[in-house]
């Protein structure tokens, strides 16, 4: 575990990052298609087989570069080199870095998109994540691309936040489903962000968000086209929304600077509680469940706020044969300043509990309860 706090920035690609989808930029036309065409052509050849629709479009863009162009990994990376990033991106990764660094906090980023990993590998800003999850193919030994290796859709973009939370990067380790503590988490949600753009985005946004994270949606600042992010807000799956604008001082910059404040002070309160947590694991150590039980029910009996609740807790307490001096010394205590307690002495199940909590005790409290037992008959 790194002494410094870990804060993920996951970001979709396409819409997010670039203003276009990666494909439309050179490798449609290349195929000599329009753009509009091959996104119908393709989304009805998943539509009338059942399959899933970056299949679909990964099928598309094998079958059709033949005698067209040469379908490679190394093509894939020329095309990716073409697509345009918003204004800022080139710069981004190393300015916020750099603020996170000076607040003591480490900054990763990551890609989660259903776009591809061999074109995003091509970009200029590819060497600036930790870790690039998204569709990708398997290549020949010519280099030709051959078949899916990898297929990110909407709802198993998920998966890739649990292996961030955990450190388990490799999409092929299965340690992902090992059971972790709480403060074991390399990157806990509450120390994510995720940046996107649409509907595709919506599960990680979801899940970051309902634990404790932050989820920003961004949109496109030419055409100021808020319909989206409006959505996502109304419908709780953002917190934020701000132009897709990288430059430096822009709205997102500011408020991924807020978020890196809000680390820090977060993890030093959660730290506190980590330690509490230790604390109460090392001074319970040893105890029995039956030691255990009675100190949770002595806990509900003291914070006990109704008549019925405590009836219910006397029941269990009833059902138990030995108590500590230090216990009972509890049990009269609060016997003697839980109103709702004192005001149902007469109660025969409370009556009975408490008379042989007192039995051959002469304290205070005992004598005390064993008054309001005579006055109450």
């Amino acid at each position: 575990m790194e002494k410094e706090p870990i804060l993920a920035i996951c970001y979709d690609f396409d819409k997010t990052l670039s203003p276009d989808d990666m494909q439309a930029q050179g490798y449609i036309q290349s195929i000599e298609y329009e753009v509009a065409d091959f996104w119908k052509e393709s989304n009805k050849l998943a539509s009338d087989n059942d399959m899933d629709q970056n299949l679909a479009y990964m099928y598309m863009m094998a079958s059709k570069s033949r005698g067209k162009v040469l379908f490679t990994k190394d093509t894939l990376h020329k095309d990716g080199s073409k697509v345009q990033l918003f204004p800022g991106v080139s710069t981004w990764f190393d300015r916020i870095n750099e603020y996170g660094k000076s607040k003591g906090v480490i900054v990763e980023h990551y890609i989660i998109s259903s776009g591809l990993k061999e074109m995003i590998e091509g970009t200029e800003v590819a060497d600036k994540f930790k870790k690039i999850y998204a569709s990708s193919f398997y290549f020949d030994s010519d280099g030709v691309a051959v078949w899916p290796a990898q297929v990110v859709n909407y709802t198993n973009k998920t998966q890739f936040l649990f292996r961030i939370e955990k450190g388990v990067l490799d999409i092929n380790d299965q340690g992902v489903n090992s059971f972790f503590e709480p403060n074991q988490y390399r990157v806990p949600f509450r120390n994510m962000v995720y940046i996107g753009d649409s509907d595709t985005d919506i599960p990680c946004m979801k899940l970051v968000n309902i634990n404790g994270g932050h989820s920003i949606g961004v949109y496109n600042s030419k055409t100021k086209d808020k319909s989206k992010v409006f959505r996502m807000l109304d419908e709780n799956r953002i917190k934020y929304f701000v132009p897709a604008d990288y430059t430096e001082g822009s709205k997102l910059e500011q408020l991924v600077h807020q978020i890196i404040d809000r680390t820090i002070t977060n993890e030093i309160l959660e730290e506190v509680h980590f330690d509490c947590v230790s604390e109460k694991i090392d001074e319970t150590k040893g105890q029995s469940e039956e030691e255990l039980r009675k100190e949770e029910l002595i806990d509900k009996l003291e914070d006990s706020a109704s008549f019925a609740n405590t009836h219910s807790v006397i029941g269990q307490l009833l059902e138990i044969k030995e108590w500590s001096s230090i216990q009972i010394k509890k049990l009269l205590k609060i016997g003697i300043e839980n109103n709702q307690v004192t005001y149902i002495l007469k109660d025969n199940d409370v009556k009975r509990f408490f008379s042989t909590i007192c039995e051959g005790n002469n304290c205070d409290e005992a004598r005390r309860i064993r008054d309001l037992i005579a006055d109450e008959e």
